[in-house]
């Protein structure tokens, strides 16, 4: 008899379809949060591997902000388009408006944390029980406390005190009504195991996760790039420079790092040596307070 011992990436992949395949048969009315970045581009490809023949057994939602990179937006429409799945796009600008919110002011004034008002909207809309997303226990020290079914209550809110226990792999996805759960597949994953499984599985991604120039605001020794919802100030630097993205959020509060990898080695190699998060090196949002990202999904953000 062979004896076939699966790999690190194996069963980090065994692990995730596990768990969309759980979702599938826990829920009723799951959603695929899908923003177009390169942690759900891999969620959606682990879906595939999971459902396919067949149709995935929910839909693609993003909520956008207004504020994403036009790179990651047309990637988002061209997946979608190419796979035949259904694509729900709903704005924060239409939430500002109908709820008469207040949007952020500032230099980099961002709508990141506005998404919770239109995400909570979504699912109360479409009557979404379960959302999977892409977040990972490495990102940020509250996404580490997550458990992979996450529940949110009638608010939308989390209580990271009240948590279910998950034993020998063991997810309970009983709600209430009223509330829903978010569900993360690949929390036990690190970035360089995305890049490795995207470079095993030859995924497509946005250029803008590869080396490219743009022309940037030097804030704080990070790289901001210039567009229409930046406020310049007259003693701002504006630079152009060789720069990759890590993550992809706001415009306005994701940074670049400088960068000459324009392939996947390249990329894997810096990720390879690098000593900061992704979060912790490029979004500026999370350094508002050290509870920043906990106060948030306190509130309902993904």
């Amino acid at each position: 008899m062979q004896n076939y011992q699966l790999n690190h990436l194996d069963q980090l992949e065994s692990e995730a379809i596990y768990i969309m395949r759980e979702v599938a048969g826990q829920f009723e009315k799951p959603a695929l949060l899908f923003s177009g970045g390169k942690d759900s581009i891999v969620l959606v490809h682990l879906a595939l591997k999971a459902f396919r023949p067949g149709r995935l057994p929910f839909p693609l939602v993003h909520v956008d902000t207004g504020h994403n990179f036009e790179e990651v937006l047309q990637f988002r429409d061209y997946l979608a388009n190419k796979l035949g799945e259904k694509l729900i796009v709903r704005k924060v600008e239409d939430t500002i408006q109908r709820q008469h919110l207040t949007e952020p002011k500032g230099k980099f004034a961002s709508r990141n944390a506005l998404q919770t008002y239109t995400l909570l909207e979504t699912i109360e809309e479409f009557g979404f029980d379960a959302c999977i997303g892409g977040a990972r226990r490495d990102e940020e020290k509250a996404r580490a406390k997550e458990r992979i079914f996450s529940v949110r209550d009638e608010f939308g809110q989390w209580n990271p005190k009240l948590q279910r226990p998950e034993l020998w792999n063991t997810y309970n996805g009983k709600v209430a009504k009223g509330e829903n759960v978010r569900v993360f597949p690949i929390s036990n994953w690190t970035e360089l195991d995305v890049w490795n499984y995207i470079r095993r599985e030859n995924i497509e991604l946005p250029s803008i996760y590869f080396a490219h120039e743009r022309t940037c605001v030097e804030f704080q020794n990070q790289l901001v790039a210039l567009s229409e919802f930046v406020q310049l100030e007259p003693s701002d630097k504006v630079v152009k420079v060789g720069v990759r993205y890590r993550t992809v959020g706001d415009m306005t509060c994701t940074a670049a790092v400088p960068s000459q990898a324009r392939t996947l080695d390249e990329v894997i190699n810096e990720i390879t040596v690098t000593r900061t998060s992704e979060r912790g090196e490029t979004r500026i949002d999370d350094r508002a307070s050290e509870a920043a990202m906990e106060d948030r999904k306190r509130n309902g953000y993904f």
